[in-house]
């Protein structure tokens, strides 16, 4: 078990590194007891395209398919975060991996946002017996989000502010801090072991801000800010590497950065058209000419929130 509240960033992937070469091996198999002890009563290793890796005693984390999912193991059962591209085969290759290290029936999961990437299988975990919890925010959107894979199912629990799962001796708490990659952005912690799951409010390089599904620039700073007042030492991140308390420390420096050098673009009177241009992220390693910034649907909102900002 990791104890130091701050270690490096070398540090923690040569940890992770070792942890995938054993889930490589062949994890543990049966119903175990969270820290990497089996019964011997599993049926197989786990499927490809899909890997678990041990981040600490009880707490896995499920890579590929989608965002990166948690994997919470608790004496009465397991706290899920976030179910993978949408899809039975997902479902299943996620179910398979899970069991390699608990047979317990997964009770809780947490939607940390509307993307398919990460809400997917909603409907097949609460088909399972789950309560599949996710913001008032994130069941809004799906009335209006669509993806080539297909729309996600209503989780069947919602919240506002925070929320608390209990299960096991086990607290999750989940809250919603502000708007940011999306309008219903949850952000998942577990005290016990100073874990946080961000989703993809909080990952590994540039961000992408969906203005359609309620995401703002100028807020997420305040999520970063309040996740940061969380004791915790490791963070799960909605896709990349797993990160350290330094590492989210970091992306909020970028974060504050860019804004402020945009809405001082914004002051200074530059066009729209070439603001994108005008904003210096080369020291921020951040790429805001692409795709995901340049149409007039991600452009004209990232403007208009600016322009209100500087008032």
């Amino acid at each position: 078990m990791l104890r130091k509240s701050l270690f490096t960033t070398a540090a923690l992937t040569a940890i992770v590194a070792a942890a995938m070469i054993v889930s490589a091996q062949g994890p543990p198999q049966g119903k175990g007891d969270g820290k990497g002890k089996g019964d011997g009563k599993g049926k197989g290793g786990p499927p490809a395209g899909q890997m678990i890796v041990k981040i600490k005693d009880g707490f896995y984390e499920v890579t590929g398919a989608g965002g990166n999912t948690s994997v919470r193991v608790t004496k009465d059962g397991l706290i899920v975060v976030d179910t993978k591209n949408l899809g039975e085969a997902n479902y299943n290759d996620l179910m398979a991996q899970i069991k390699t290290v608990s047979t317990l029936p997964v009770k809780y999961v947490v939607i940390t946002h509307v993307h398919q990437d990460h809400s997917g299988n909603t409907k097949s975990f609460e088909d399972a017996g789950a309560k599949v919890i996710a913001n008032e925010g994130e069941k809004a959107e799906l009335a209006t989000y669509t993806a080539p894979a297909g729309k996600p199912a209503e989780p069947n629990v919602t919240y506002g502010k925070k929320t608390t799962i209990k299960l096991g001796g086990v607290k999750a708490e989940v809250y919603h801090f502000s708007r940011a990659h999306t309008g219903g952005d949850s952000v998942v912690y577990f005290p016990d072991l100073k874990i946080v799951a961000g989703g993809d409010a909080i990952v590994n390089g540039a961000p992408n801000i969906d203005f359609a599904d309620g995401g703002s620039a100028v807020e997420w700073p305040k999520l970063i800010a309040s996740t940061l007042k969380l004791d915790f030492d490791t963070l799960i991140p909605g896709h990349g590497n797993v990160m350290t308390k330094a590492d989210v420390m970091a992306y909020k420096m970028k974060w504050d950065t860019f804004v402020a050098r945009a809405e001082e673009q914004v002051k200074k009177g530059t066009p729209k058209d070439k603001l994108l241009a005008s904003i210096k992220t080369d020291d921020i390693g951040w790429n805001v000419t692409g795709a995901q910034w340049t149409p007039p649907a991600r452009l004209d909102p990232f403007y208009e929130e600016l322009s209100k900002a500087k008032k």
